[in-house]
This record gives structure tokens, sequence and C-alpha cells, in this order.
């Protein structure tokens, strides 16, 4: 792991998302609440932030982080569901990591749940969106 007892603790945020491409039947069970397992987005929901938790026992050399805050929400763009996940912690490493795997896990949960009705689902991306705190500063990906 690296060493990270002399840096200096500050808050940091990462904000992370994962994309889904989904037939509109699955889109439409998923908006209404029908798909066969029960309502996907709670249940994503909290094994994203299941997940995030257990960040260190999942990624290699990942250091346990007190997470402040974590948070998974979806939003649509057409037939495409952006699972976004942000995480918070005050402490000497960041939290990228955390919501990548929230983001990640909270997405293969929806893909599980709505598989009986689109087994065609596509997770497209993985990505961070956002990071702030550190000496590195704030970084958002480019426009």
């Amino acid at each position: 792991m690296v060493d990270v007892s002399a840096k200096t603790p500050t808050d940091r945020l990462a904000r992370a998302q994962a994309r889904l491409r989904m037939s509109s039947s699955a889109r439409q069970a998923l908006q209404q609440a029908t798909v066969p397992k029960g309502d996907a987005f709670v249940t994503a929901q909290i094994a994203g932030i299941m997940a995030a938790k257990r960040t260190a026992e999942l990624i290699p050399l990942a250091h346990p982080v007190p997470l402040a805050h974590l948070e998974v929400t979806f939003a649509w763009e057409d037939d495409v569901l952006c699972v976004n996940a942000s995480a918070r912690t005050f402490g000497a490493t960041g939290v990228e990591m955390e919501a990548m795997v929230a983001a990640t896990i909270a997405a293969l949960t929806v893909y599980d749940m709505t598989k009986a009705v689109d087994k065609g689902i596509v997770i497209e991306s993985i990505r961070l969106l956002e990071k702030s705190g550190g000496k590195s500063g704030h970084w958002r990906v480019p426009q």
C-alpha cells in the first residue's frame, strides 16, 4: 500500500458513473417497478452503498476509508440508465475507488434484476466524473 501517513487529512469527494444501455421494454419495467425480482432501484442503491463500504476488501492495496457519506442515484438518457455514485470522507486518501465500486455494483445489480426482461443489457462504461480534496486538488472529466 502507498504510505499516506504523512498526508494532511482534507475533505474529499468523488463522483462516478456507470451507464447501462437497454431495450425500451427493460426501461419500462424498471420505471414501472414491474421487474420480476422486485424494486431494482432500491436494491441497487443498497448494493452500491454496501459495496463501497467494502472497497478495501475488493481492491488489492486500497486503503480502508471511513465514509462520511455515500449516495447512489439514477437518471435516464433515453434508453441509457446512468448510475451515479458520490462518496465523501475527511482523510488522508481519496474516495475515487469507493465511488466507482458503488456505481459498478449498483449497475451489476440492475443488470441482475432486469436480465429476465432483457438479456442484452450492456454496461457501457464506468468512469470517474469528478474528485476534489488532497494535494492534487479538484479534477472534473473534460466536457
